[in-house]
């Protein structure tokens, strides 16, 4: 669906392109940082392996459970407002009963956790123990009083919510709805074992780090399905996916979604409210991150610290990002295997990001 041939329309400037590919090539390891610009491709460049490897996405995976949830509220399958009790009941324990599908995809349930960071990261590759986890859990929050992170939490709750209303674990529901309509075939939640050769393995700088990245690299982990995290893909693929959804959710006579529920998807929930979990001022949709400065505009942002207000996607660990700029009909992915110090980290990224943007100001309407 898209010509992976580099190509410079009006607008863009190839030099600060090429910059941009210089730093994701600085950083070292591999990466492979793809932009397309109004369905054209101005960027792709892998560094250190083949642009046919894959990449664990690591949050970057969160908004294709989004969609997901997204496209079967269009259908009527589900209600945006529907307690998540209504569908799941064993989840109302202790007093969960109010916790609704709104609540979860804007990480306000009040469960970042079903019992601690470490515990649940521990548990993730086991579904059965992370969803009686989730039933047994009491909310840390009142369910919609404020953005609380669900790292790992968001994706067992609504991948249980998917299964239960689709009657289809979730990996295969996301196939049948969106990566095999698409043609994503470089895409899967849960690595295939025919496919392990493909892996990326992620890389850790620091001490913590290099011991995250030593589980991460398991057989048992990348195998897993784990939706908040687990996704791996292509730089390729994840930019088909964000092409269709900065055309209105749709891409080569398939429609993903109606406009009108990517309006709601991407419709700002938290204006930069510093998250009670992680500490960190974000603009939060329904199941994106979002764009602009928010309440710090000197911080490293995924999206860089310029990026449009109405821009969307989702960074994961500082590792990878993907995300599109309506306003300028941009797509960047940027996929790493660089786990290290959160600052580091997610500076390096902004740049890449900034350098982009620089490269691709928005453009001009066209004319009715």
């Amino acid at each position: 669906m898209l010509d992976w041939s580099e190509r410079d329309p009006d607008g863009v400037d190839r030099a600060g392109l090429e910059a941009a590919a210089a730093l994701a090539r600085k950083r070292g390891g591999a990466s492979h940082l793809v932009v397309v610009r109004d369905g054209v491709v101005v960027l792709d460049r892998a560094h250190g392996c083949d642009p046919g490897a894959l990449f664990w996405l690591f949050s970057t995976s969160k908004p294709y459970l989004a969609l997901l949830v997204h496209r079967l509220i269009e259908r009527g399958a589900l209600g945006l407002d529907d307690p998540i009790a209504r569908h799941w009941p064993a989840f109302e324990a202790n007093g969960k009963g109010a916790i609704t599908v709104r609540h979860v995809l804007q990480h306000r349930s009040g469960l970042p956790v079903a019992r601690s960071t470490a515990r649940d990261a521990l548990a993730m590759t086991d579904w059965d123990a992370s969803v009686r986890a989730l039933e047994r859990a009491r909310a840390r929050f009142p369910a919609g009083e404020g953005p609380a992170y669900q790292y790992l939490s968001f994706g067992f709750l609504l991948g249980e919510l998917v299964r239960r209303v689709t009657g289809e674990p979730v990996e295969e529901a996301l196939a049948a709805e969106f990566l095999r309509p698409l043609g994503l075939r470089d895409t899967f939640l849960g690595l295939p074992g025919p496919q392990w050769h493909r892996h990326v393995p992620v890389r850790g700088r620091g001490p913590g780090p290099r011991a995250a990245a030593a589980f991460i690299n398991r057989r048992a982990t990348r195998c897993a399905v784990i939706p908040a995290a687990g996704v791996s893909a292509t730089g390729r693929d994840v930019a088909v996916l964000y092409e269709a959804l900065v055309r209105g959710g749709s891409l080569g006579g398939v429609r993903l979604l109606r406009p009108q529920t990517l309006a709601v998807a991407t419709t700002p929930t938290s204006d930069g409210t510093v998250d009670a979990h992680i500490g960190l001022p974000i603009r939060w949709s329904h199941g994106f991150q979002l764009g602009g400065p928010g309440l710090d505009a000197l911080r490293p942002r995924p999206m860089g610290r310029t990026s449009s207000p109405d821009a969307f996607g989702h960074n994961g660990s500082n590792v990878c990002v993907a995300w599109a700029d309506p306003s300028r009909r941009l797509v960047t992915v940027y996929l790493t295997d660089q786990l290290g110090p959160r600052d580091a980290a997610a500076a390096a990224q902004n740049a890449v990001s900034e350098t982009v943007l620089a490269a691709c100001p928005p453009v001009r309407q066209r004319a009715a």
